[in-house]
């Protein structure tokens, strides 16, 4: 073995022009390519916009075409979602569907080089989903090729006081959902795991309990530093200057911090900048018309919504099921503190110090807990601020592509019986830092 672990890192979604899952998928191999020695395998589709970002088609990565299956397969999940951006667990079951004819394409192409000792670690980056099977990682385990899987992250229920949401994204199969514990496609994949990555607490309590011993806990999403580098700067300490950044749908709360906000905007004690689109932007104008303080600014290219955040002190962003929660670490990166609901990604990536978490309840507690924080709040300026710059360390400390790149190095290592005791890599790096303070 070289130095560099060598890596053939599986992302069937990759891409550098797209944004969530693709993403980060793309952001997470290219980081690893400063700790190892990467290959990306990742879908036709993704191929265009790999080779306008500069990778060579054979050396850097390869694009398997599993269109045969998942063209058709996708072109049904569409109609079955029942409207864009709607009924992801259902898109979740069809790319269930198709997901395993692409590892059994890869496996045709890379099987030879697993078994000559080409590669020293397969790691599956996407799907992030974890109830997507590998056939990959039976294969591994039975030539001595460890298999790395995650980060996984995904299935956070629907909290009870928000049903009537869950129908209007058409989650009918999230009612079922924990059914695919039982499908023998996800017990052999991770039996022959070698390691798993858990991006949320709520996916490693998912986990069989034999699996603890080689789950490591590491959230998925990070920042890169050169997308996200402005930095708040409010004009002035008052009014308080906050940002919603999202979809406009009822469970991301839109509404719900509109309505908290409404008395403190017609004071003119906060100032309200609301970036996104969606089925709720009408009604939401209509209910804001003639209300001061208040500015739609509707979708904004992903490069240009820092433009506007970073006029912002303060991220406001009350969703009520998110997995991953990237926008709150993109506003942290800028310096905002964050304002969110206290469940699922967005309540573990606001490290203490860095914001204000509202306790999940229904729709009239989590407006009332909004209301109390921002009228809190818009009388403290400096707190808001402090808050900001703590975040924004955080996000340097550990939560920047660079900094994940490590953080997996680290569980390669262990895999690879170059270090004895399985990482944790957020305290470690806390750890690390607080030496290199001293």
């Amino acid at each position: 073995m070289t130095d560099k672990p060598r890596i053939l890192a599986i992302a069937e979604a990759a891409n550098p022009e797209w944004v969530s899952v693709p993403l980060i998928g793309w952001s997470l191999a290219q980081a690893l390519r400063d700790v190892a020695d990467v290959h990306l395998v990742t879908q036709i589709r993704n191929r265009d916009a790999i080779l306008r970002a500069g990778l060579v088609e054979g050396v850097d990565f390869t694009a398997i075409d599993s269109e045969a299956i998942a063209r058709p397969l996708w072109a049904l999940g569409a109609k079955l979602r029942m409207g864009e951006g709607k009924g992801w667990t259902t898109l979740q079951a069809v790319n269930a569907l198709s997901y395993p004819h692409f590892e059994r394409l890869v496996w045709r192409r890379f099987g030879a080089d697993l078994r000559a000792g080409r590669y020293d670690i397969v790691h599956r980056i996407t799907p992030l989903s974890p109830t997507i099977s590998s056939p990959l990682a039976a294969k591994c385990a039975g030539i001595g090729v460890p298999f790395v899987l995650g980060p996984l992250n995904g299935g956070v229920p629907w909290p009870r006081q928000f049903d009537a949401e869950r129908r209007k994204e058409r989650e009918w199969l999230s009612y079922v959902r924990g059914a695919y514990k039982a499908l023998p496609g996800r017990k052999r994949t991770l039996r022959h795991a070698s390691a798993i990555i858990a991006g949320s607490r709520h996916t490693a309590s998912e986990l069989p309990a034999g699996m603890a011993a080689k789950t490591v806990y590491l959230p998925e999403n990070a920042v890169d530093p050169a997308r996200f580098s402005r930095v708040s700067a409010p004009a002035g300490a008052a009014p308080l200057r906050a940002c919603f950044i999202g979809r406009m749908v009822p469970y991301k709360g839109p509404d719900m911090l509109l309505e908290a906000a409404r008395p403190l905007l017609e004071s003119g004690r906060v100032q309200l900048e609301l970036i996104g689109d969606g089925p709720l932007l009408p009604a939401l104008k209509s209910s804001a018309r003639g209300v001061p303080g208040v500015t739609f600014h509707g979708w904004l290219a992903h490069g240009d919504v820092q433009e506007v955040a970073a006029t912002t002190s303060l991220l406001a962003f009350p969703s009520i099921r998110e997995f991953g929660g990237g926008v709150v670490l993109e506003a942290m990166a800028m310096g905002l503190a964050g304002l969110i609901v206290d469940y699922a990604g967005p309540a573990e990536l606001l490290a203490p110090g860095t914001g204000w978490k509202v306790p999940l309840g229904d729709r009239a507690a989590i407006v009332e807990g909004l209301r109390a924080e921002l009228t809190r709040l818009a009388d403290a300026p400096e707190d808001v601020a402090a808050a900001g710059q703590r975040a924004r360390a955080e996000v340097a400390r550990a939560y920047t592509w660079p900094r994940k790149a490590e953080q997996i190095l680290q569980i390669y290592q262990w895999v690879l019986g170059r270090r004895a005791t399985k990482p944790d890599p957020l305290s470690e790096h806390a750890q690390e830092d607080t030496h290199a303070a001293e």
